[in-house]
């Protein structure tokens, strides 16, 4: 049985607080410190090391099924997709690389969590269609935060719940597609995409974007996030002949101008809608000047 031992992937946190008593111009010094012990992790490879476990197994056609409600899949590289189709299921420490359409598909799941995780295309594979994908659109209360993700043509595609803290980047490209870093294609359930980096170096479609292809865009959160590249960097949700937009919020991100001049290929955000009820446009910024980014 081959398993793959990575350091540093836990980190338990000890805190102590040291009190030097040596006097600084009549003043006691204090100084808090951090202390940090690794734990060794044994990475199981699927299918060659197991092939099930609780609440998961894999399908001799070549993906994982975790199909048994509050199922926690740790600790496990995966060769090729996964399938979410139970609720409350947790996905964290996991490696997935997909030949197959997607990396991970949620299928009528509500309370999905994918917390660090890395998914991309398996090996001699160019892309992966869908990193992360809500399948059928009716997932709820997804969370997807602190992962790296690469080599997609849609990094993530959820229409509520969380995308926070992850590394979007990397895309691959074949004839065809659309590529878009985080993308909704209409709900008005809340979403929320927050502190996450997103780079697209392709001069097409987007790092982040809200589309009514599906139905009306409402009720967005999109704060403190960096991204760069895209045809547009943002698409902000108004379709042009579409219902208003409302409560799509903008806030404190940064655009930057690693790819183009204009953040992406045409500029850095369009499709936003100014007047639509509780939209808000504000703090968002070059990051290279700190100058504002107007709509």
């Amino acid at each position: 049985m081959t398993k793959l031992k990575v350091k540093r992937v836990i980190r338990i946190k000890k805190k102590k607080w040291v009190i030097k008593r040596k006097k600084l111009r009549g003043k006691k010094r204090f100084r808090f410190i951090t202390r940090y012990r690794e734990v060794d992790v044994d990475l199981q490879t699927i299918p060659d090391d197991v092939q099930s476990g609780p609440g998961w197994r894999w399908d001799p056609r070549g993906w994982v099924t975790i199909d048994t409600e509050g199922a926690v899949f740790r600790d496990y590289i995966v060769n090729g997709p996964v399938d979410v189709v139970a609720d409350n299921v947790t996905i964290d420490n996991v490696r997935v690389y997909s030949s197959g359409f997607f990396g991970i598909a949620i299928r009528h799941a509500d309370n999905t969590t994918i917390d660090r995780c890395t998914v991309g295309p398996a090996k001699g594979e160019r892309r992966v269609e869908a990193a992360i994908k809500d399948v059928y659109g009716d997932a709820k209360n997804t969370t997807i935060r602190r992962c790296n993700i690469y080599g997609w043509s849609t990094g993530v595609q959820i229409y509520q719940g969380l995308i926070a803290h992850n590394f979007i980047h990397s895309p691959g490209f074949e004839p065809g597609d659309h590529t878009n870093g985080t993308t909704s294609t209409g709900s008005t359930q809340q979403l929320d995409i927050i502190h996450n980096t997103v780079f697209n170096p392709l001069g097409q479609t987007d790092a982040i974007s809200l589309f009514q292809d599906f139905g009306l865009e409402a009720n967005r959160t999109i704060s403190d996030n960096l991204m760069a590249g895209g045809g547009y960097t943002l698409y902000a949700g108004q379709n042009s002949g579409a219902p208003a937009t409302y409560n799509i919020k903008v806030t404190n991100n940064r655009f930057s101008r690693l790819y183009f001049s204009r953040g992406g290929y045409y500029g850095p955000v369009t499709a936003y809608n100014p007047d639509g009820v509780g939209n808000v446009w504000s703090g968002n910024i070059w990051d290279d000047t700190g100058a504002s980014v107007h709509h």
